[in-house]
């Protein structure tokens, strides 16, 4: 077997996998440099990985809509970012309103569902029209076809919602509820990280009980399987598909008010970034794989969060951190030279592939 798989060796696999132990080398030299200088106290490295589990959270849940997707439809939905976008920027009118009438203040709970539960609607409704108008049509078409379209698709989406709601940020009104601090040793946790790390948790924990423990969640599992086999089983196929894309935009949209409420600001083009990232994170735990998806997003965050000081201040780099989006993209590279399936990927299937 040793001698098999020599004999199938290239010189550009012997030079990528060359280049991933250079890799590796440069992280564990660099944070061992940065660990023996004794920079950074222990209550600083907490505050790193809290707010790394705190946007992991909210990749994994972004994740989940595009891994979901392409296990049923085998596609990537490039456009699930702009349904990320769409449900907060939408629902900062509301928020704003709920502000200035005093709710937000008095009545801060309630203000929230309101506000999480009408950015869901609209990023579910996105999601929904997507599916109905720009997927549904090229259901049997070549797989390039409906890539394109989910490109074109973002590109429109966005650009809608720049000219519905204009270029401008637009800042998220405070919460006086999340403004106050916990202290537990020398970890610090704001209302808001706890707010946004016990929502994640909870939506990823009823998605996967969703999936697991209910018909239509089996019913979704049979057709990631095989649509044919699960149509002549007497399944609807196209409601299944329907409901993924419902369960994908309605977590996007409780997503986008997570982040709105970590970075404050939103605006047209804020679906971006986030959406590669959480792109990277499904790919990292393994597309098509929902606990891969939360882990990868999780594991992606924490990585962007604490990486650029672990693994670069001991190299005297200066500015580590607007490192941080190379840092996210050479660990998804990484992994797709050893390991191509992602942390949770076993053999991919050909029809995956």
């Amino acid at each position: 077997m040793l001698k098999r798989r020599r004999s199938k060796l290239e010189i550009t696999d012997i030079f990528i996998y060359a280049f991933g132990i250079f890799i590796i080398a440069i992280i564990l030299y660099g944070s061992f440099e940065t660990l023996r200088q004794g920079k950074y106290s222990a209550s600083q490295w907490a505050d790193l990985f809290v707010f790394g589990i705190t946007i992991g959270g909210i990749y994994a849940l972004i994740a989940l809509g595009y891994t979901m997707v392409y296990g049923i439809l085998q596609m990537i939905n490039f456009a699930h970012s702009e349904v990320f976008m769409a449900g907060p920027l939408t629902a900062f009118f509301l928020a704003d309103a709920l502000a200035k009438s005093g709710l937000l203040a008095t009545n801060p709970a309630i203000s929230l569902l309101l506000i999480f539960a009408f950015s869901m609607i609209v990023s579910t409704t996105v999601a929904v029209l997507l599916e109905r108008i720009a997927y549904r049509p090229l259901r049997h078409a070549p797989r390039l076809v409906p890539l394109i379209t989910a490109i074109g698709a973002s590109f429109f989406l966005q650009y809608a919602f720049r000219g519905l709601f204009g270029t401008q940020f637009k800042v998220y009104p405070e919460i006086p509820a999340l403004e106050g601090v916990v202290t537990i040793g020398v970890v610090r946790l704001t209302y808001t990280q706890i707010l946004v790390m016990i929502s994640a948790a909870a939506l990823m924990i009823g998605l996967q009980a969703f999936v697991q423990r209910t018909r239509t969640g089996k019913a979704m599992r049979a057709v990631a399987e095989s649509r044919e086999s699960a149509a002549l089983m007497g399944i609807n196929v196209d409601s299944i598909i329907l409901t993924t894309f419902v369960l994908g935009g309605a977590l996007a949209g409780a997503a986008g008010v997570l982040y709105a409420l970590v970075f404050t600001q939103v605006s047209f083009a804020m679906g971006f970034i986030p959406g590669i990232k959480a792109f990277t994170a499904a790919v990292l735990g393994g597309i098509g794989i929902i606990p891969g998806a939360m882990l990868g997003g999780l594991f992606l965050g924490i990585v962007e969060s604490v990486g650029p000081t672990l693994f670069l201040d001991g190299l005297n780099i200066a500015a580590p951190y607007q490192l941080k989006d190379a840092i996210a993209f050479t660990l998804l590279v990484l992994v797709l030279i050893f390991r191509p399936s992602g942390i949770m990927g076993g053999q991919t299937q050909e029809k995956k592939a």
